[in-house]
This record gives structure tokens, C-alpha cells and sequence, in this order.
């Protein structure tokens, strides 16, 4: 997907609501390391590991949406993806091995993605940067604590769910001129179609190992909206 304009840099004084896992630091290929540890230790007679991996997406969907994300919903979908294809009870010692696979991402340290420090360090001298993003609070706030780079953003919004409805919300929250607010992150999902839909605009950093429930077609901006498509994070310079 082409850029709509040339890159020359906007105004000073946009608002950037930018998303955090995967856009800022490495995350879903830590989920992908466990799931395939997971998926081995499973090691199902019947079930290919590629049923076994569609079976755990629908726990992790219904998972969701009951007791929303992270790393606890993930401990939980695991177990009750490995109860369903076994069908039986999980023992304790099977419980204490799957939950080592979540405890493993747990336990990770924070990798940036190329150059974002610098990038929002140069970018919160021009703009107002907040950070966007959603899962379990505690987990996401302690992660950009152990980042470093909270002093970039003036605030920080750990939502339940990133839909359209919130973007509104958060616009009005925060006093948000639509015509200069921009989301900035990886998930068609969560951070570029609902935004559009709330009439922001959007910047679209596709990441290689965007979460499979983040999957959705971008959809193209309404008019009178700007959508960009950047290669990597640092690409942000040249347009703001």
C-alpha cells in the first residue's frame, strides 16, 4: 500500500497515539516460541500441529472475550486448549510445564524495535505522544517502565479493547483535534481500521509476526483522512 503524499513532514503539534507491542518492542514472537513449545510438548496422536494451532486460536478468542488479555489468558487458553484435545483433566505437573511456557514471556527482556528510542526521543520534541495499547494493565505498564521510554509520552492508555467506540472516547479525553491526530501501529485490527473509523488518521507499520487474531484486511481511508504505510518505525521522521 502506497503513501498518499509525499513525505514531507506535518506541522508541529500532532497528536500521536502510538501502540506498544510490536510497533515499539518485540512481543507476539515470544507467544509464537511458547505456542510452538506448547504445540510439541501436546505432541497430539490425531491432531497436526497446524489443527492443534487453529484449535488453541479459538480458545484463545473465547478466552478473550470472557477475561480479556494477557498473560493470564493465555496461561488459561492453553490449558484449556491441552484439556480439550486431550480430554482429560490436566494434572499438576502438566499444569506447572504449560504454565512454564507462558512464565518464558514472562520473564523476557524488552527488545526495542530498530532505532524507536531515538525516533521518539526526536518526535516528543515536535508532537504530543501518547501510548495506546491493551491488555492486562499492570503487564503493559510494567513493560514500557522496563522499555525506557515512558519519558516520551505524556500520557498512557492501557484499554480493554482498541475498537472505535474507544478511539472516541479517548479523543474526547484527551482533546484530540481529529485533523491532527494520527494512529501509529501494526494490527489493522486494533490500531488502523477503527481508528479511521473514529476519523482519525492512521500510519500502518506492518511487523512480520503480527498476531494472527490482529489479521484483518486494512481498510482505505474515508475521505478527508490520510492512511500511510510505513516500513519501519524510524520511517516516522520523515513525515512528522
Amino acid at each position: 500500500m502506497p503513501s498518499t503524499f509525499q513525505p514531507i513532514r506535518r506541522t508541529h503539534g500532532q497528536t500521536l497515539l502510538i501502540d506498544a507491542d510490536d510497533t515499539l518492542w518485540e512481543n507476539n514472537i515470544y507467544f509464537e516460541r511458547a505456542i510452538a513449545s506448547f504445540i510439541s510438548y501436546l505432541d497430539h496422536q490425531i491432531h497436526t500441529p497446524a489443527e492443534v494451532r487453529e484449535h488453541l486460536n479459538r480458545c484463545e478468542h473465547a478466552t478473550i472475550s470472557a477475561h480479556g488479555y494477557g498473560l493470564r489468558s493465555f496461561r488459561r487458553s492453553l490449558v484449556n486448549c491441552f484439556e480439550q484435545l486431550v480430554g482429560a483433566p490436566v494434572t499438576d505437573e502438566q499444569h506447572q510445564r504449560i504454565h512454564s511456557f507462558a512464565d518464558s514471556i514472562a520473564h523476557h527482556e524488552i527488545e526495542l524495535l530498530p532505532r524507536v528510542a531515538e525516533t521518539l526521543a526526536e518526535l516528543t520534541t515536535r508532537h504530543r505522544l501518547i501510548l495506546v495499547t491493551k491488555g492486562d494493565p499492570a503487564e503493559q505498564t510494567g513493560k514500557l517502565q522496563r522499555s525506557g521510554l515512558a519519558p516520551h509520552f505524556t500520557a498512557v492508555e492501557v484499554l480493554p479493547e482498541k475498537h472505535n467506540e474507544a478511539y472516541l472516547s479517548l479523543s474526547a479525553h484527551h482533546r484530540c483535534d481529529a485533523a491532527h491526530t494520527w494512529m501509529i501501529g501494526n494490527s489493522p485490527r486494533s490500531d488502523i481500521n477503527p481508528a479511521l473509523s473514529a476519523g482519525l488518521h492512521a500510519v500502518f507499520i506492518p511487523h512480520s509476526f503480527t498476531w494472527i487474531l490482529e489479521h484483518e484486511t486494512v481498510k482505505p481511508a474515508p475521505s478527508g483522512q490520510h492512511l500511510l504505510e510505513l516500513l519501519a518505525f524510524a520511517d516516522l521522521l520523515h513525515h512528522f
